[in-house]
């Protein structure tokens, strides 16, 4: 295949709450949820599902499979939707039921799995208040892992995090929230208030400000994603307006990957004019094991996603795709029955998108319409 780059993206990664009390650092295990009052609580909750987890556990323990598969890909970014504060804030949102946050500690388990980006964009970043994202802004600063869609202010919020790849490829990333995801209207950032990139608060037309800067960053051979945390938790439809935006964003920015979260489970797959449009990425990474309901919708099951664009046609030249299963809190393969289902569900779902998927070695999903 002639130049080209290869990027790794996913949904959903929640490293907090059960999660963080089985890092090597557990923080505060307070909780100010309805129905539990300790993160402990989940942990006992998954271990009664799927039986007992050694803890601590190290930092590359919570991605499992999916390190053989960074190796077998080698991405040159690797794209996340980080739904965690990293941060000691013990100062919830108050009106939200659930909150996030993971120890400052246990920040490395990013690192382990050579995380380059994360986006902030989404209705979990302020669970701890402005305190808990101002935190979670500087550890990833000291880190070194980029981050966009949340800032000190409201041109950090929607400025972009710039990656540079090998060969001099750049990947830059955009991080938008909207509304539909449950992100509460007071989240925006301002022009001297710290908080996230929301559309829907924008006093100018958000496609059309994300063209203008677009024009004034972009340089050949750079790869463009738009991340967008959009939509509620459950259910398969695609309302008109975001695919309108998906398109809006593809004619008028020339973006080359819109990079669709907040369902707690796969969505369809659309290639619009070269370009890849993920409508729903699901969660790679939860604490959700041993919670009931929703069952139908199997949130257990996610995807990890490895595109290889073309940056100077701006095309998708190929998108495989690696089932996998949250056990244990860890990153799992999924099996071939579950995987079978995957498939299955991206094609009935994709037919009104022209897209199908065909599973082949190792049970890894090939897009087969581009």
């Amino acid at each position: 295949m002639k130049d080209h780059v290869t990027l790794f993206l996913c949904g959903d990664v929640m490293t907090g709450r059960g999660i963080d009390q089985v890092l090597p650092f557990p923080g505060n295990p307070r909780l100010h949820e309805p129905y539990m009052h300790s993160a402990a609580a989940y942990v006992a909750l998954a271990e009664q599902a799927t039986g007992p987890m050694p803890r601590p556990v190290d930092f590359s323990y919570i991605w499992g499979d999916a390190l053989q598969d960074f190796q077998r890909e080698v991405p040159q970014a690797k794209v996340i939707n980080l739904e965690t504060a990293i941060t000691q804030s013990d100062t919830h949102w108050d009106g939200k039921d659930v909150h996030y946050k993971m120890s400052p500690e246990n920040v490395a388990c990013l690192t382990a799995a050579g995380i380059d980006c994360c986006v902030l964009a989404n209705n979990h970043m302020l669970d701890w208040g402005i305190a808990g994202l101002l935190d979670s802004i500087e550890i990833l600063d000291t880190m070194g892992i980029k981050h966009a869609g949340a800032g000190r202010t409201i041109r950090e919020a929607q400025a972009p995090a710039i990656l540079n790849g090998r060969k001099g490829f750049r990947v830059i990333v955009f991080g938008l929230g909207s509304l539909s995801s449950g992100i509460p209207a007071g989240w925006s950032a301002l022009e001297n208030e710290p908080g996230i990139n929301v559309m829907e608060a924008q006093s100018d037309d958000p496609v059309s400000s994300l063209a203008r800067t677009i024009r004034r960053v972009k340089r050949k051979g750079d790869v463009v994603i738009v991340s967008i945390h959009w939509g509620g938790n459950w259910g398969y439809r695609i309302p008109p307006s975001q695919r309108t935006l998906a398109h809006r964003l593809v004619d008028e920015t020339g973006v080359d990957i819109i990079h669709g979260h907040s369902s707690h489970h796969i969505k369809a797959i659309e290639v619009y004019k070269g370009s890849l449009v993920l409508y729903g990425c699901g969660d790679l990474l939860n604490d959700y094991e041993g919670i009931q309901g929703y069952e139908n919708f199997r949130g257990d099951l996610g995807l990890m996603y490895f595109a290889d664009v073309d940056p100077y046609a701006h095309r998708l030249l190929a998108l495989r795709m690696v089932p996998t299963q949250v056990r244990q809190f860890r990153v799992n393969h999924a099996c071939e029955i579950d995987s079978k289902w995957l498939e299955d569900l991206l094609n009935r779902e994709g037919k009104r998108f022209d897209t199908q998927v065909k599973r082949g070695a190792e049970n890894i999903l090939m897009l087969e319409s581009t």
